[in-house]
């Protein structure tokens, strides 16, 4: 992948947390002008909404919280306190700049995470289980890190819902989650073109028992 290469294929054509890591240091600082402007994205404010409506409360733990859009997203809503996590710090130093995280920590969702047990009242993500990015392994950790009764609201595309194991993931909690509801809606909104302008994504609800 050329180096200067910062676009939708580049990200889904990623392998491996070093792939990420690159890819995402050097688009850090044009990433929200030449992404999420650009396509008109809308999930960061879905999911905020969505956390809202269903009764969420802080703190809420912000997974792969990129530049800080669902954090900026939670904050309009009123949610607070977040704390974000994810694996570039030159994302998250673009997230710092918005003022709207209690906490922010360089980790990598795909192992072990630096966390403690049951500390968060909610779990929101956006655009990070997807296409070469992190695999439905970590709700594990994520569950771990959640305190009992807390809600999770989080993104994953409709194609590998049930292809890379996610439906099966959440099928192994059993009873020690409820609630479990799915939302199709769009990535993104008018102004998107290229070839995902029409690209759908899942919004994946429920609580932890």
């Amino acid at each position: 992948m050329p180096a200067d290469k910062h676009d939708l294929d580049a990200a889904y054509a990623l392998e491996t947390p070093d792939d990420n890591r690159a890819l995402y240091a050097g688009w850090a600082e044009t990433y929200e002008d030449t992404f999420a402007k650009a396509m008109d994205f809308l999930m960061p404010g879905q999911v905020a909404r969505m956390f809202a409506a269903c009764g969420g409360t802080g703190p809420v733990l912000d997974a792969g919280a990129g530049t800080g859009l669902l954090g900026q997203a939670l904050a309009a809503q009123g949610i607070a306190p977040v704390d974000g996590l994810d694996l570039t710090p030159e994302m998250l130093e673009v997230a710092r700049r918005k003022d709207v995280y209690r906490d922010l920590v360089v980790a990598d969702m795909t192992q072990p995470l630096p966390l403690p047990d049951a500390a968060w009242q909610g779990v929101v993500s956006s655009g990070t289980f997807t296409h070469g990015h992190v695999g439905p392994a970590a709700f594990d950790e994520l569950m771990r890190v959640a305190a009992p009764g807390a809600l999770f609201v989080v993104t994953i595309k409709p194609e590998l819902f049930h292809d890379a194991g996610f439906a099966e993931r959440f099928d192994s909690f059993g009873d020690r989650i409820t609630g479990f509801e799915q939302v199709e809606a769009p990535i993104y909104g008018p102004g998107a073109t290229g070839a995902h302008r029409d690209d759908r994504g899942l919004l994946v609800r429920f609580r932890k028992t």
